[in-house]
């Protein structure tokens, strides 16, 4: 104990000797991390959250059973539906080709009113870097244009109304890569709540990306849970139409035939108006039940569609959320700090052993 505390001393005291190396070089950390926090582009998130429609058939043990797996963190509902459409995939269909290049063709507006151009665009040409990204990729892209010009390959311009999701190029993968970076969609496993959050360099388009986010993400699900009944309904629709098609044409020829045979009492007569008053009533029945199908059809595509309530709406967001300039000082100092003292306490010793300069210890 008494060796540790001497040596706990001397540590200390080096330290102290050298405290004006140690806040010289906090002091250029600090210096450094305002230059890198002001450098970094800010950037805005926009928040809106949902609320699904719930079933409230489950009553009894099942209702209980759901009550404790929720509190456990477990949603039974998911399980429990026909669904394969769970939340737990709503994170991959935002981020998928497809939705992407949808979001990539939304047009977009800056709180400027300086911009009207597609996200695809804005996210190609407007997007802000910090500097040293710039002098970092200059070598790499005179590179690549040396090597394009020797190959004699030309500038490819093509706007996001042509990207083709089977055959992306690099810029186009890049992009689309970047965009499902921004967009966060996360579900509360116990109340079934969704957050869908957008995080862009504009506020407004932020907030217009959220909305769009949120829109679309709506209508993916609905347009896959709707899709059977649908397809039922247009089915029913195109019987429906066909029936009551039929049964006019039977009417019509009927009432044409009782016009034609007013005063006929022969048999034969009666029989042929018999029979075409039966075909009249049986096209007739066709049609009504049709009729009724139609409408249950409707109303099963209204029972499919779900419904989402919105808790908290997009607003255009009034401070930057990235970059956090105070956590940014903060670590360059400590680490400033904590490199230095390592350096004065073991470096230099090492740096001597390494070199075989260390001078002999006295007896």
């Amino acid at each position: 104990m008494q060796e540790q505390e001497i040596d706990l001393i001397e540590l200390a005291r080096k330290l102290l000797d050298q405290k004006r190396v140690i806040l010289k070089a906090c002091a250029w950390a600090a210096i450094i991390g305002i230059v890198v926090g002001f450098s970094i582009p800010k950037e805005y998130t926009t928040e809106v959250t949902l609320a699904p429609e719930t079933s409230s058939g489950s009553k009894g043990l099942s209702g209980g059973l759901s009550a404790l797996a929720g509190m456990a963190g477990i949603n039974l509902g998911d399980m429990q539906s026909e669904d394969a459409l769970s939340p737990a995939m709503y994170p991959d269909i935002v981020k998928s080709i497809p939705f992407s290049i949808e979001l990539l063709n939304v047009r977009v507006k800056d709180i400027k009113g300086n911009l009207d151009v597609s996200l695809y665009e804005y996210m190609k040409e407007y997007q802000k870097r910090p500097w040293w990204s710039h002098v970092l990729g200059a070598p790499f892209k005179a590179i690549g244009w040396v090597m394009k010009t020797i190959k004699g390959e030309k500038k490819e311009e093509m706007s996001n109304e042509t990207i083709d999701p089977f055959r992306l190029t690099r810029e186009q993968s890049g992009i689309i890569a970047a965009l499902g970076k921004k967009i966060k969609v996360e579900e509360d496993k116990k109340t079934s709540v969704l957050k869908i959050s957008v995080t862009m360099q504009d506020p407004l388009i932020s907030a217009t990306m959220t909305n769009t986010v949120m829109e679309k993400l709506q209508d993916y699900i609905t347009q896959y849970r709707t899709n059977k009944a649908r397809k039922d309904l247009e089915y029913t629709q195109k019987l429906y139409e066909e029936s009551m098609e039929k049964y006019h044409e039977t009417q019509q020829e009927y009432a044409a035939y009782m016009d034609r045979n007013q005063q006929v009492s022969m048999r034969s007569a009666l029989t042929q108006q018999e029979r075409l008053k039966n075909e009249m009533d049986l096209a007739y029945n066709v049609y009504n039940q049709t009729a009724q199908q139609l409408q249950v059809a409707k109303a099963k595509v209204q029972e499919k569609t779900p419904v989402y309530t919105v808790v908290d709406t997009a607003t255009v967001p009034l401070s930057a959320s990235k970059p956090s300039k105070p956590l940014i000082l903060i670590g360059f100092v400590f680490l400033a700090a904590v490199g230095t003292c390592g350096w004065i306490l073991f470096g230099k010793d090492l740096v001597k052993d390494f070199k075989g300069q260390r001078p002999a210890e006295k007896e």
